[in-house]
């Protein structure tokens, strides 16, 4: 836990300027826009939270909570601001089943063991109402392991097959999965390369992984992955350093009524008027 709490204390200090956090919410906000269709009456839940700034973006489509393991992380969100969390583990969560139409994780499954893992995102499903999406963020190819990885208890990291297999072994159909990130793959492949090579830092030390960089520098990385973020609207892309997942639960026809709402499209996702805008 003194680990996760080092890493929730400097992505505290870097989650509103850092480049790599722009590059992230530019990437997640189509999906959201794509699974709520427009609609502003929803129940979202974002499960390993940290501390609850994903919370604030998903909050602009329905009502939000979100809930983690870490006492620090939830006392740093409540002195944001941000009173919609719950301290509970992501392999036991104390919600209703069917109780939510978007769940999310982002970052949080690559840090668990097996078990634990499995047991998350059979919770995601559970509590998911049929025909209900999950948005998942994890850490993608194991020669990107580097110092950041000391950090956040790194676990594993995901190829393309091995999430989708995880994900599908509970249930979910992948509605679209791509690697993010691509645009800085070289310089951070060569960067992590050494840090193996010379043998990982600290947790002190690897904290520096998340400082924000100088603001010219910061800006120019946030520019290249907003660039990427338009491209992602159109492609899926074959290499980055994370792996992002659009995921849903199958309507259950025993209980729905009505007619269902057809399954999305990867080509809709990518092209439909709600994915166009950032």
């Amino acid at each position: 836990m003194q680990r996760v709490e080092h890493l929730l204390r400097a992505t505290a200090r870097a989650e509103t300027r850092h480049f790599w956090f722009r590059g992230f919410r530019a990437f997640v906000l189509p999906l959201l826009r794509y699974a709520t269709a427009g609609r502003s009456d929803l129940r979202l839940l974002d499960c390993g939270c940290g501390t609850g700034a994903n919370v604030e973006i998903l909050s602009r489509f329905g009502r939000a909570s979100g809930f983690d393991l870490s006492e620090t992380g939830l006392r740093l969100g409540r002195e944001a601001g941000r009173t919609h969390l719950a301290r509970a583990s992501v392999a036991a969560a104390p919600f209703p089943a069917r109780s939510f139409d978007i769940v999310t994780s982002f970052d949080v499954l690559y840090s668990l063991g097996d078990d634990d893992e499995r047991a998350a995102i059979a919770e995601m499903y559970r509590m998911l109402k049929p025909g209900g999406f999950a948005i998942i963020n994890v850490a993608a190819m194991q020669a990107l392991r580097g110092d950041h990885s000391v950090l956040s208890r790194e676990v594993r990291r995901y190829g393309r097959e091995d999430l989708r297999a995880r994900l599908t072994a509970a249930g979910f159909t992948i509605v679209r999965l791509t690697y993010t990130n691509a645009a800085l793959f070289v310089p951070l492949a060569l960067a992590r390369a050494m840090q193996r090579r010379r043998g990982l830092k600290s947790e002190s030390d690897a904290q520096r992984e998340i400082s924000v960089p100088p603001a010219p520098v910061n800006g120019l990385l946030s520019g290249i992955l907003l660039l990427e973020s338009a491209w992602l609207r159109w492609f899926d892309l074959g290499f980055g350093s994370s792996l992002l997942c659009l995921a849903r639960k199958p309507v259950d026809l025993s209980r729905a009524s009505g007619s269902p709402r057809a399954g999305p499209r990867g080509d809709e996702l990518r092209a439909g008027p709600a994915a166009a805008r950032t």
